[in-house]
């Protein structure tokens, strides 16, 4: 966390978060809204615990970022057999929130805070270790798709072949991936660190967060995959509803 010039920390979205609603709430109370001081501890208590984000949820909407780029993926696969025009940027672009956003950013968190923890704890070490060699194996695949995702690429059928299978291959891994982190690592996760532990976490992620993409990075990114989603036709969540 960055200093302030007067040398104090600069606050975070929790801490800013939890000293507005102390403000709130003190206001509220010196003008007789609230009797006792239990009554405002306990609405500080709620009203932090709803806006906190914890590593499993910060994780899991990560998750969603990249199902949403394998839709894409998916798009661009279905294009490039049935012979349609497609964007080479629109891939590039897919590729490279990938590498930064996920690869670079969300898989870092899992290898340098996640998988150690439960090495050291000697659980779900065999998963730990594939899902490890499974980020080894999507950065290199992702660096086939970013090589070859351009307009030359495209045109040239082996190349073309190529980026198809690359992106065959990183859809086939990440889908079960994602689902087994989902449902077996991060609910164990939980169980396997202390409450206090958990919750500074959630500062850590969010701090890390911030560093490498400015205030609201999810949020950025989400924006992003909507801009090409939008560029090929696949926003509109409605026509993906079966017709029967």
């Amino acid at each position: 966390m960055k200093p302030r010039p007067d040398g104090a920390p600069q606050p975070t979205r929790r801490r800013f978060l939890h000293t507005g609603l102390i403000v709130g709430v003190s206001a509220l109370a010196g003008s007789g809204m609230f009797g006792a001081e239990a009554e405002q501890k306990q609405a500080v208590k709620e009203e932090e615990e709803k806006e906190q984000v914890s590593p499993a949820e910060d994780l899991m909407r990560e998750h969603g970022v990249l199902k949403r780029v394998l839709l894409i993926y998916g798009e661009g696969l279905r294009r490039i057999e049935a012979h349609e025009e497609l964007p080479p940027q629109a891939l590039a672009d897919s590729a490279q929130i990938i590498r930064s956003f996920i690869e670079d950013y969300h898989e870092k968190l899992e290898e340098d805070y996640l998988f150690p923890r439960f090495e050291k704890a000697k659980q779900l070490v065999e998963l730990v270790q594939v899902l490890r060699n499974q980020h080894q194996a999507g950065r290199r695949v992702t660096d086939v798709t970013l090589q070859l995702a351009t307009l030359q690429g495209l045109k040239n059928p082996d190349e073309r072949a190529q980026l198809a299978d690359s992106m065959r291959q990183f859809i086939r891994m990440y889908n079960p991936h994602e689902a087994r982190e989902d449902t077996v690592l991060f609910p164990a996760f939980r169980k396997l660190v202390s409450a206090h532990e958990y919750d500074a976490l959630g500062e850590d992620f969010e701090n890390k967060e911030h560093e490498l993409f400015g205030e609201d990075g999810f949020e950025k990114m989400v924006d992003k995959v909507s801009g090409i989603e939008k560029q090929l036709g696949i926003y509109d969540l409605a026509q993906f509803t079966p017709k029967v």
